[in-house]
């Protein structure tokens, strides 16, 4: 089970980010200005690049490209 708490936030210039936390948690940050939608499709791309244990990985490019 994956641990983590949403935050939306406006001004963002993404659609989500995510941070790891030192307990192993994870932060989603959620930019408020995308409609509903668009939203739920940033939170399902943030917990793919979780759910792929992404955060361990040095390719960017290649993280991407898989969690698309």
């Amino acid at each position: 089970m994956i641990d983590y708490q949403i935050f939306y936030l406006d001004g963002m210039k993404t659609n989500e980010a995510v941070t790891e936390n030192e307990d192993g948690s994870f932060t989603i940050f959620v930019n408020s200005n995308l409609c509903e939608s668009k939203r739920l499709l940033a939170i399902q791309h943030a917990i793919r690049h979780i759910s792929g244990n992404d955060f361990g990985k040095a390719d960017v490019q290649e993280i991407e490209c898989v969690a698309h």
